[in-house]
């Protein structure tokens, strides 16, 4: 019996000395000690054997060699991770990678650098500026008297009064700003978010984007205006027809609405230009003498001219999307649409 005991004892020497270098070095150590057929069950099998006298020694040799292999494999198992681990925090840097899903941009950012490409072509530069404004570059610089409805609470989100800071309603606000850090010749565009006190519809947003331009130089005529539209229709759209509907704005005089032949040629033509094949993209005008002179800019000097187009409308228009409430849900399924474009 003593020779079964030696026989542990040089099995306990051997898995303390035992070294592997893959998994499956350790499993197959494992087994042969640990598991259902290994050496330990045989020796718990030859248990019943021994004498009463030699039980004791026998019973604490057999758990050594079984707390031996069992700390043994962990202590391997540990080592091995850590050292998959040294490798770096990802693991296996070289293996291939797993395809990243890829985004794609919103409609209204799609068609507003579209716009600026278009207008950077006959050199206007991109002028920003503050969505929370204050009331002399939202309204008192761009001609808006006092009793102008527009100031009321019923159409502008404001933040305080006495001073009036409010949400930008429109970005002429930016133009005010550029005139007033530049001298002329200024031609420059201004697209930005603007907010207006609305419901919201299929047709109208309190939130939007516009896009206004503004140039300004010696001897500008409604005739430059026109051609600077005619030129920004055709290339957006495609389309070179365009009138010019004399309307009303506090900034310019004289003013007009922009309209283009969109066409009757579908059922959605007519339903989008209510039966006319005329559809609203915009208003312009010419720069009112009076913002000039708010601005510091002489007007027996120089004259200009200003536009604005909403970026929403153009963009319903151009990808045929029937409610402007869409640009603003998040929906994965309609932003995945424009993948293509970028």
């Amino acid at each position: 019996m003593s020779t079964m005991i030696d026989k542990i004892k040089e099995l306990i020497g051997e898995a303390e000395n035992f070294n592997a270098q893959t998994k499956e070095e350790i499993e197959s150590f494992r087994i042969q000690y640990l598991g259902k057929k290994g050496l330990l069950n045989d020796f718990f099998a030859e248990f019943k054997n021994v004498a009463n006298d030699q039980k004791k020694e026998f019973g604490q040799v057999i758990n050594q060699l079984k707390t031996t292999a069992q700390e043994k494999v962990n202590a391997l198992n540990e080592a091995l991770e850590n050292n998959i681990e040294d490798k770096g925090v990802y693991g296996d840097l070289t293996r291939p990678a797993e395809p990243l899903q890829i985004g794609s941009r919103h409609p209204v950012s799609l068609v507003k650098n579209q716009i600026i490409d278009i207008f950077a072509n006959i050199g206007f530069n991109v002028s920003e500026g503050p969505e929370i404004e204050d009331d002399w570059h939202n309204f008192t610089a761009l001609n808006l008297p006092e009793y102008h409805p527009a100031r009321d609470m019923q159409d502008t989100f404001f933040i305080q009064t006495d001073p009036d800071i409010l949400l930008r309603t429109h970005t002429s606000s930016v133009q005010v700003r550029y005139m007033e850090d530049n001298k002329p010749p200024i031609r420059t565009i201004s697209p930005g978010r603007v907010f207006r006190n609305e419901d919201i519809s299929a047709r109208s947003h309190c939130i939007f984007h516009q896009v206004e331009g503004l140039y300004i130089d010696k001897e500008v005529s409604f005739a430059d205006l026109k051609q600077t539209l005619l030129y920004f229709t055709k290339e957006m759209f495609g389309k070179s027809k365009i009138r010019l509907r004399p309307s009303y704005f506090p900034f310019t005089e004289p003013s007009a609405e922009v309209d283009i032949y969109w066409g009757l040629k579908t059922e959605t033509d007519y339903r989008i230009t209510k039966g006319t094949g005329w559809l609203e993209i915009g208003g312009c005008g010419m720069v009112d003498p009076n913002v000039l002179i708010n601005c510091g800019i002489d007007p027996k000097e120089y004259s200009g001219f200003a536009f604005g187009v909403g970026v929403e409308r153009i963009a319903m228009l151009l990808h045929q999307i029937g409610d402007i409430r869409m640009f603003y849900e998040n929906d994965v399924r309609f932003l995945e649409q424009f993948k293509s474009s970028f």
